[in-house]
């Protein structure tokens, strides 16, 4: 498998001496994401969000789905670990997820929406924890324990993941908007 299809950003790595600089860079493109990712694929046809943006992976559609349910569990684990002493998250089967008819089926608006009602409470959030808050943790059952700051930056990392899954695949397929087929909403 062609790791740059599947990791096309690379993995994510936190810095080295993580600062509240760091911290607040990605929470502006937490919040400024779901508007990024609703003005890339919002008007994609049915038959462009069929299309898998790797050989073997997600199509687009699925993508979008995802990322509202991948973000929804993360704000959840934020709030257990804000109101709990390091609780253990409850990890969930991902491409399980991806296969129910909600995320195959579903038109993407749904998702899209719920990210722009999710990151705008997650923002809120975020600006109002302390470096003690942010110091927090939450106990992975497979990875072990997970700062809230880093976790910030993971899933900044998630969405610009995602979105070059799109991006990368509009342009291997020359999706632009002087020969983009035939567009209509996902409805």
């Amino acid at each position: 498998m062609n790791d740059d299809l599947r990791y096309p950003i690379g993995h994510f790595e936190a810095p080295d001496a993580l600062t509240l600089a760091h911290v607040e860079a990605w929470i502006d493109e937490l919040e400024a994401f779901p508007a990024v990712l609703r003005a890339v694929v919002e008007d994609w046809s049915d038959e462009r969000l069929a299309v898998p943006y790797r050989p073997g992976g997600w199509c687009t559609r699925q993508v979008v789905h995802h990322l509202a349910d991948s973000h929804v569990n993360s704000y959840v684990r934020f709030k257990w670990a804000l109101t709990e002493d390091r609780p253990t998250i409850k990890a969930y089967f991902e491409e399980r997820w991806a296969e129910l008819p909600d995320s195959n089926e579903l038109p993407i608006a749904v998702s899209l929406d719920l990210l722009d009602a999710l990151h705008g409470r997650w923002g809120a959030l975020l600006r109002a924890l302390d470096e003690t808050a942010l110091a927090r943790e939450f106990v992975h059952p497979e990875s072990g324990p997970v700062r809230l700051d880093v976790n910030i930056g993971i899933y900044a990392w998630h969405g610009r993941h995602h979105l070059a899954h799109i991006t990368r695949l509009a342009d291997r397929e020359g999706w632009t908007a002087t020969n983009a087929p035939e567009r209509k909403r996902d409805a």
